[in-house]
């Protein structure tokens, strides 16, 4: 009897009913138990899992790498081919190695470049103090090691900065605005020193004088009322016999006489033009934020003197008068103001510079002999470019824009007053001329013109002579210089025992590589006598501005750094409100 059902899995499911009695059935179960319960050789199991047709093949064996089963046969030959490809080239590396190179040789630097390095060992020449030991002038040595403390009326440490020209005097004037210059100059152009390499070296340079005018008056302090102008004498009075830093043609070295300390009470022109320089150090070291922060107090203070203390600093006939007499302090009051915004960002200090009335009396709207010439004594010119940049890069608008643009255009003016169609300035006759007014001239030509000054001073004139001691095969002698006049020999020259160097007609034992010297008369002629400082001297102030012409020159590409002039400066305009949050019903 059968009965028939569905199979869920396709087929018929049929039920059975056969004879076999329970005790049959149960009989053979425990006979199959028995077999279970039997092991399995290795034969038998590969039978009873192989699949049909997989009987008598060769078992094939696997890698289990974790997350992935792989054929052992296959896993071999792919390591195996990628130990060969690595020794592979591992060989072709050695060989390649091994192989001689000729690299091309890097282009060597240009002119500019290669007076640029000059120019700056000037500096290392001038250094008074302790000298570090990377000075490389072999010539000199620690000097002037008692300066302030052997003046009663100080009794304080002077030590250290830069003596002016080729005498022993310190001049805080001129080497305030020669720091401030070659501060400006890396601003602009910290790339290109840096490309050079001379990056170190110049910020080394910059330091050197920072930290001396931060000895020059309370620098931790927010209110002084006096400040050091001068470290040393230059007084020649007719007939006077007094050892001084002019009577006297020593090596720095040697200098046994006293150095006096001036100070003033009432010198804004000095005051602001040091808070320049240290205001346009911090920017350059802002990558150290304590000294940064160190100079922009020592700045403010120094400025706020310079505004409630009135006066000029060589007032009186001092050595400042017959050396380097200020006309005014209002020029120093617009200089001054424009770095002290950039180093902090404050906007009372735009409102001073370009206020209405400072400009007036800074000269900004009347001629004169000195108008549109960049000095230690005259620095609207340099504010007014300070200005101008800040009006193309940021143009902060109202209520600056006026003044603004009034020095943008009177900047764009005296840059055509430099070309040699105008008859602004002296001139030699072997520049070329160019036309300004209403044709339009793109910048290249302006720069060709300063390309032509710079060159002039190089040799390109018509002594074929260069101006700057050490660079081409024909320069200056005899430069009015004592230490590079005077042999290191071991032999002290006193005050007067100095004067045979000084009289002799031979050239300096000492090259002071790098100095620009005072340069010819208009008519192109030199004369390289020692005694005629009118051609043979070298200063600071005139250095600092022969180091930012080579470097704004040399090199390729013109652009100037746009970002860290502005580094310190806060948006001109307020941050737009954030978004209104999301709508939610």
């Amino acid at each position: 009897m059968s009965m028939y059902g569905r199979d869920p899995w396709g087929g018929p499911l049929e039920i059975c009913h056969d004879s076999a009695t329970d005790d049959d059935r149960s009989r053979n179960l425990d006979l199959d138990r028995g077999a279970l319960s039997r092991t399995l050789d290795e034969t038998q199991q590969s039978w009873l899992l192989a699949g049909p047709g997989d009987q008598g093949r060769k078992k094939k064996k696997y890698v289990d790498l974790g997350c992935l089963v792989v054929s052992r046969k296959l896993f071999v030959w792919t390591v195996g081919v990628l130990l060969a490809a690595a020794v592979f080239a591992g060989l072709v590396a050695g060989i390649a190695k091994a192989i001689p190179r000729h690299h091309r040789p890097p282009p060597p630097p240009d002119d500019f470049t290669v007076a640029l390095r000059k120019a700056l060992m000037f500096f290392n020449a001038q250094k008074s103090g302790k000298l570090p030991k990377n000075n490389n002038v072999h010539w000199r040595g620690n000097s002037c090691m008692k300066d302030g403390l052997s003046d009663p009326a100080v009794g304080r440490s002077l030590v250290g900065g830069y003596y002016d020209a080729g005498d022993a005097v310190k001049f805080n004037f001129p080497a305030a605005f020669s720091m401030t210059l070659l501060s400006w100059s890396v601003i602009e152009y910290s790339a290109k020193y840096e490309a050079v390499g001379e990056l170190g070296h110049i910020r080394d340079t910059i330091k050197w004088g920072a930290d001396y005018f931060l000895k020059t008056f309370n620098s931790t302090a927010d209110t002084i009322d006096r400040v050091v102008m001068q470290v040393g004498s230059g007084a020649t009075s007719p007939g006077s016999t007094q050892p001084n830093d002019h009577y006297c043609w020593m090596r720095p070295e040697d200098i046994d006489y006293p150095r006096p300390v001036v100070e003033c009470h009432a010198c804004s022109d000095l005051a602001a033009e040091m808070a320049a320089s240290l205001a346009a150090a911090s920017i350059v070291f802002k990558d150290n934020k304590a000294y940064s922060q160190k100079l922009v107090h020592g700045a403010t203070t120094l400025f706020k003197f310079a505004r409630q203390n009135r006066g000029r600093y060589s007032a009186g006939g001092s050595d400042a008068a017959k050396f380097y007499n200020s006309t005014s302090y209002w020029d120093e009051f617009v200089w001054g103001g424009s770095w002290m915004y950039l180093a902090t960002g404050n906007s009372s200090y735009l409102q001073l510079a370009t206020h209405p009335k400072l400009a007036k009396h800074a000269g900004a709207y009347w001629g004169g002999p000195d108008y549109g010439v960049f000095s230690w004594d005259n620095k609207l010119t340099g504010a007014q470019v300070l200005l101008s940049r800040l009006r193309l890069f940021l143009s902060p608008g109202y209520p600056y824009e006026e003044i603004l643009r009034t020095f943008h255009n009177q900047t764009s003016i005296i840059m055509c007053s430099y070309l040699p169609i105008f008859k602004s300035f002296n001139r030699t006759k072997d520049t070329p001329g160019w036309y300004c007014g209403p044709h339009f001239y793109p910048i290249e030509t302006l720069r060709n013109f300063a390309r032509t000054q710079i060159e002039y001073i190089l040799g390109k004139n018509p002594l074929k002579m260069s101006y700057v001691v050490g660079y081409g095969n024909r320069y200056p002698k005899r430069v009015h210089h004592r230490g590079a006049s005077i042999p290191k020999n071991g032999v002290h020259y006193g005050c007067k025992g100095g004067w045979k160097w000084r009289e002799t007609k031979k050239p300096n034992p000492n090259i002071i590589v790098g100095a620009m010297v005072a340069g010819p008369d208009r008519h192109d002629g030199f004369k390289d006598v020692r005694k005629n400082y009118n051609y043979t001297e070298a200063t600071l102030a005139g250095n600092a501005g022969l180091v930012a012409a080579l470097v704004a020159l040399s090199g390729e590409g013109h652009g100037v750094d746009k970002n860290t002039m502005f580094s310190a400066v806060p948006p001109m305009f307020p941050s737009p409100p954030p978004p209104p949050a999301p709508w939610k019903p």
